[in-house]
């Protein structure tokens, strides 16, 4: 994997990356550290990103890279984005914010593999395709080496975000807007 030093205009792309918004090499990339196991992420995901996704990101003003970070249950995380890189790039988001909303359900006492796979079924993949998906070693071993790196860019928890590099602690629409509006208005 090639990683290069995360700052400034150039925050460096991690191979996995999944993006959304402005192309590669934009003024500003925002970057989001979460994990589908995380309530906080779950929180920003919907109170948070439908605003912040409609400022930035459908406009191309900037780039969001999401990132993943397994938080416990790790194994219920981990097989989440894998469910969500098997449906495609085309999917990844949406399969995303279908395990986040359904965590109410999950804290409930719903079997967490049931709602993974009701996530994976509406995303096109058969129980069998399911089971290979998480159950794949050299995937599990590619989010081994994504939790690597981020660790190596100081990300301990999630929701972490960071803007051209820099690990920005205020996630509230308007905590991120300033940032990134003094970014964008920079010449």
């Amino acid at each position: 994997m090639a990683l290069a030093a995360c700052s400034g205009k150039d925050a460096a792309p991690v191979e996995g990356d999944m993006a959304l918004g402005a192309p590669e090499g934009a003024k500003v990339t925002v970057v989001e550290y979460a994990s589908v196991t995380c309530s906080g992420c779950a929180a920003w995901n919907e109170q948070v990103w439908p605003q912040f996704k409609a400022k930035y990101v459908d406009n191309d003003k900037v780039r969001f890279v999401f990132r993943e970070f397994p938080t416990p249950p790790a194994d219920v995380a981990v097989a989440g984005f894998l469910v969500a890189r098997c449906a495609g790039e085309d999917k990844y988001f949406h399969v995303i914010d279908q395990i986040m909303r359904s965590l109410p359900e999950m804290h409930s006492g719903t079997p967490p593999r049931d709602i993974l796979l009701r996530t994976a079924r509406d995303a096109g993949l058969s129980e069998a395709q399911f089971q290979t998906c998480v159950a794949d070693p050299a995937a599990v071993a590619a989010m081994e080496q994504r939790i690597k790196a981020a660790q190596g860019l100081g990300v301990t928890g999630t929701p972490t975000f960071m803007i051209n590099g820099e690990i920005v602690r205020d996630s509230s629409l308007d905590g991120l807007s300033q940032r990134i509006d003094s970014l964008l208005a920079a010449k």
